[in-house]
């Protein structure tokens, strides 16, 4: 496994994981973020982070995408949060940009393969309740808090963590083949 191999200090797993999951990470944060300098530092935290902590990756917990993304949505998070605070970064709506993946030149199993998890992805997405996948998008996508969805959607606190709670658990479930990708 990469992160074994990681922890172990081996720098070519840290570049096999930076070149299967950098299309992935880049497209999160740049929704997130939209300034291209400060998506790429994020990105290159993001992995950096993952090297320092890949010792600390269970896999009995979640997968190895699972956890890169959770490590790629907090950074993004912290930024955007850091630049709202210094007012050098307005905040306005969801522009309806779709996310889209850049695959390094020259490897069409890289690009094969990120358009088929982009696929399953998006499937995934659109197959939940439009009330749930709103949630998520905001929550994951805009970098709301739950109660910050609440008040934006003029729904109950409660409502949304159910929403993004029973959201979760059905990405989950059909999300669960390309856990089994990773395992490999």
């Amino acid at each position: 496994m990469l992160l074994q191999r990681m922890a172990a200090g081996d720098e070519q797993a840290l570049g096999a994981l930076y070149d299967r999951w950098q299309a992935v990470v880049h497209g999160v944060v740049a929704r997130m973020v939209r300034q291209p300098d400060d998506v790429e530092d994020v990105v290159e935290e993001v992995f950096w982070q993952a090297w320092r902590q890949a010792s600390r990756f269970d896999p009995t917990r979640g997968a190895v995408h699972s956890w890169l993304l959770t490590i790629a949505r907090s950074r993004a998070l912290d930024r955007v949060r850091s630049l709202r605070r210094r007012r050098e970064e307005p905040l306005d709506g969801d522009d309806g940009q779709v996310v889209t993946q850049q695959v390094a030149a020259g490897d069409p199993g890289l690009d094969a393969e990120a358009s088929e998890r982009r696929t399953i992805v998006i499937a995934a997405l659109a197959d939940l309740p439009p009330e749930q996948r709103e949630a998520l998008e905001l929550g994951y996508f805009g970098g709301l808090s739950q109660t910050e969805i609440a008040e934006r959607t003029g729904q109950p606190l409660g409502t949304v963590k159910t929403r993004m709670r029973l959201a979760m658990q059905k990405l989950r479930s059909q999300l669960q083949i390309l856990r089994r990708e990773d395992v490999r």
